[in-house]
């Protein structure tokens, strides 16, 4: 069974950082893809970074390119999501979630497994 478990959330003033962690266990965490996602009160959960089993390659929603990095380190299973310059509508619960694939996707339906999630909030 796939457990994700998030970790690195919390209150950041705007123009901060902060760094997500997500631990992978259950299955061979190097074969497939990761993603991060996040929901605001009373909004969809929305895509917001990705990242291949191969080469390594992200993807990020437009909201959030440049300002956040997604890596991965396959010897310790765990996933991260770097956000600098936060800005308040950055404040959500944020996912960890694994697709059956090595590719990277960016849509809820095609991520099998996701993680309890971790508050981010950014006061302004």
């Amino acid at each position: 069974q796939v457990q994700l478990v998030e970790s690195g959330g919390g209150l950041v003033q705007a123009g901060g950082s902060l760094r997500l962690s997500c631990a992978a266990s259950g299955r061979t965490f190097s074969t497939y893809a990761m993603g991060w996602f996040r929901q605001a009160p009373g909004k969809e959960r929305e895509f917001v970074a990705a990242i291949s089993s191969i080469n390594y390659i992200e993807k990020y929603a437009d909201s959030v390119k440049g300002r956040f990095t997604i890596s991965r380190d396959n010897a310790k299973n765990t996933v991260y999501l770097q956000m600098n310059s936060l800005k308040p509508e950055d404040t959500a619960v944020y996912y960890c979630a694994a697709p059956n694939t090595g590719r990277v996707v960016t849509t809820t339906g095609e991520y099998s497994y996701w993680g309890q999630g971790t508050q981010v909030t950014v006061s302004s």
